[in-house]
């Protein structure tokens, strides 16, 4: 007869993994499943968790939205995992944060993006506009002037982002010219670019997403417009377009993320040692990456707290403040969002290579933490969509 130890080290704790591997977005999820692989080997090889190891039950999403709700619904109801870190896209964390809810699954969404979600059952890591977008918009208006053009991508990411841009460029004494939306096919902005040329913006801000809108970059140069203009963008840098583009094309764009492969701290550089190591073929370790990686180990720290790996009793210990140090700095989780106070970067491409030029520490996650509170809320489970 076996003794409750051993059945328990042979029954593992199952953590889900949605990313996209291929398709459009598969550059962007092809680190995040590195990061999220290198962080469950790390806790396997401290003990596990509870004295059972962790077991990784990935599904390559192929940059599809119904494969997502599929593989959503597969991870729930017949492998009944424990987690599930996953979801890129705004559209694709849409398609299945119901079905984790439904089935009371708890659910990591790892990724940068527009902010407002308001669930219990969900805990995002990434930054929000108004850590990033917030410091990203009016340093760029210093530097380039007060009229800005603004480009992002057609779905909810974009459209969300957009009006945060708005909101940051106004609040800044600031106008916006114009408002161009794409769909995440479009490659030809020639039409685009010869609108912005009539505009004459002092400055554009860039929302686009994906492997298909980096044309826009080269095109832009190859129009002659390079270096005319400034670009700021909250998506730029987050797969490879400053080391695949030309040193021309992507030269000078700013960004503001919470984490770039750059940093030269300590535990920044272990942490890309780590990967590369493992992977020597990775592509640019960004947020994306960095995130997924401190999310596994925030829920880890939450299971080892709860002393369970029951939903509730993991959410409450998440809930209490829990602190982590990884790759991008101090880490700690919103009680009343579910987001993550931590620290914000402001970088320039320069040689093909992020420099970062400023460092915010401990920027708080949300404007809308007035309206989202899940401790006089528990039962909530909207995005907040900011109203101009």
């Amino acid at each position: 007869m076996l003794r409750s130890g051993a059945l328990a080290a042979e029954n593992p704790i199952t953590v889900g993994s949605l990313h996209d591997q291929s398709g459009p977005i598969g550059t962007s999820g092809t680190p995040m499943v590195y990061a999220l692989q290198l962080a469950v080997d790390e806790i396997n090889a401290a003990g596990g968790l509870l004295g059972r190891p962790l077991k990784v039950m990935h599904y390559d999403t192929q940059s599809n939205i119904q494969m997502y709700s599929q593989y959503a619904q597969q991870l729930a109801v017949k492998d009944k995992v424990d987690v599930v870190h996953g979801g890129i896209t705004s559209a694709s964390r849409e398609a299945i944060r119901p079905t984790f809810d439904r089935f009371k699954v708890l659910y990591f969404y790892n990724t940068l993006y527009e902010g407002g979600v308001c669930d219990r059952n969900t805990f995002c890591t990434g930054t929000t506009p108004a850590q990033t977008v917030e410091k990203l918009v009016p340093s760029a208006m210093k530097k380039s002037g007060k009229k800005a053009y603004i480009i992002a991508a057609d779905y909810n990411y974009g459209q969300i982002t957009a009006k945060w841009m708005t909101k940051y460029c106004k609040d800044n004494g600031g106008e916006i010219l114009s408002t161009d939306f794409f769909p995440l096919d479009v490659t030809n902005f020639g039409s685009t670019i010869s609108k912005i040329q009539a505009a004459k913006p002092d400055l554009i801000l860039s929302a686009l997403v994906g492997g298909n809108h980096t044309a826009f970059y080269r095109q832009w140069t190859a129009a002659g417009m390079k270096g005319k203009i400034p670009i700021a963008s909250t998506t730029f840098g987050l797969v490879n377009e400053p080391s695949t583009l030309d040193a021309a094309e992507s030269d000078a764009v700013i960004g503001a993320y919470g984490y770039f492969e750059e940093l030269t701290t300590q535990a920044s550089k272990s942490f890309i040692e780590k990967i590369k190591k493992a992977h020597p073929d990775s592509p640019y370790i960004s947020e994306l990456a960095a995130c997924t990686y401190e999310g596994v180990m925030l829920w880890a720290e939450g299971v080892k707290k709860a002393g369970s790996i029951d939903r509730m009793k993991v959410i409450e210990a998440l809930e209490s403040g829990l602190v982590f140090d990884g790759p991008s700095g101090k880490v700690s989780l919103d009680k009343p969002t579910h987001h993550t106070v931590r620290n914000a970067y402001l970088a320039e491409v320069k040689d093909r290579k992020w420099s970062v030029l400023e460092t915010y520490t401990d920027a708080k996650p949300a404007d809308t933490a007035s309206v989202c509170d899940l401790v006089k809320n528990p039962a909530d489970t909207k995005q907040y969509i900011i109203n101009l």
